[in-house]
């Protein structure tokens, strides 16, 4: 069995805002989020979205970018239909143009950019004219990294990680004369993502297996000094956001497109809160929640995550919390629809 191993975290070592290697003090300034998403799929990935817009409204976090690591352009046109209507245009998006073909689908909402209302009219407005000059999600991850301040940028990775990698991959160009893996390790502060299995159990994680050779480049390239917390399924198992409670909560209108995507679309399929987890933790910090302790993670060639405690490793995953805490992280994200009425 072949084993992609992720080494152990070395001192942080900050560097300037341009090649150089100049030390620079730690960044402790609002959080810098970039989310990496599969929308179109699972709804969890509105409220991951929706809760950023909200941080931001509270100066709680800045929000650089979203990369659609899910295929199409109609995937890329729903990231526009919601930083439109929660008043955010101006966030640049990325699209996977060479990414996964047919990745499982379980709530199809990519019609979300074309839902009209009964006189034919579009609910919705966008901000981008033309999908197709979208910059690569990779791309747009070297723009974004090497304007910021050094080890300063979280990333939210709640889909695949077909950007991800792909930017791993990647060479110098017009935004940086670095490597991708020295500008994310110049530029990152951590990694949240929304995957592995830990604990007892080891199996197959979905979103590293639908891509198996995206992740194994990913946790090859990954550097070993760059922190990465997981935020495994059963986290968000048991946050359950119930459709007839999505509905009841967004009372001041029909036109709102997570409304419209639970009115639409059969949403009670068991659909948890399991991307607001990496979100959440990404801005409100680990006090949030119950962590593991450090240690190192190992791929595997049947996508299993295997965790071995090391004191100096740069890995850790969210533990499940008390019925207490799952009723406050679901109402963290209710809180977030409801302050957006208009």
């Amino acid at each position: 069995m072949t084993l992609i191993a992720i080494a152990t975290l070395a001192t942080f070592g900050a560097t300037s805002c341009s090649d150089s290697n100049e030390p620079q003090p730690p960044y402790t300034d609002t959080p810098l989020i970039i989310l990496e998403t599969d929308i179109g799929s699972s709804t969890d990935d509105l409220f991951a979205l929706e809760l950023l817009y909200r941080y931001e409204q509270l100066h709680q976090c800045k929000l650089l970018g979203v990369v659609v690591d899910r295929m199409g352009e109609q995937c890329a046109a729903a990231a526009d239909v919601m930083n439109t209507y929660f008043g955010r245009p101006d966030v640049p998006i990325g699209l996977v143009r060479n990414g996964i073909p047919s990745p499982k689908v379980w709530i199809d909402y990519s019609a979300l950019p074309t839902y009209a209302d009964a006189n034919g009219n579009l609910l919705f407005h966008r901000s981008v004219a033309d999908y197709s000059t979208l910059p690569d999600g990779w791309q747009l991850y070297r723009r974004l990294l090497a304007a910021q301040p050094d080890r300063s940028v979280s990333i939210c990775s709640i889909g695949f990680v077909t950007s991800l990698s792909q930017l791993l991959a990647s060479g110098p160009d017009e935004y940086s004369s670095l490597s991708g893996v020295e500008l994310v390790r110049k530029k990152v502060k951590c990694l949240y993502i929304m995957g592995g299995v830990f604990g007892k159990s080891v199996e197959p994680d979905f979103n590293l297996a639908q891509g198996i050779s995206f992740a194994q480049e990913f946790f090859k390239l990954w550097p070993a000094d760059v922190d990465m917390v997981f935020s495994p399924m059963e986290v968000g198992q048991d946050v359950e956001y119930k459709p007839a409670q999505v509905i009841a909560d967004i009372n001041w209108t029909d036109a709102h497109p997570i409304k419209q995507v639970y009115t639409r679309c059969d949403c009670n399929t068991g659909q948890m809160m399991w991307d607001p987890m990496a979100v959440i933790n990404a801005v409100e910090g680990d006090d949030a929640f119950s962590l593991s302790q450090r240690g190192t993670v190992e791929f595997t060639d049947k996508a299993e995550t295997i965790f071995t405690p090391d004191a100096a490793g740069n890995c850790r995953y969210q533990l499940p919390g008390s019925n207490a805490w799952r009723a406050a992280m679901l109402e963290k994200i209710r809180t977030a629809t409801i302050a957006f009425k208009k």
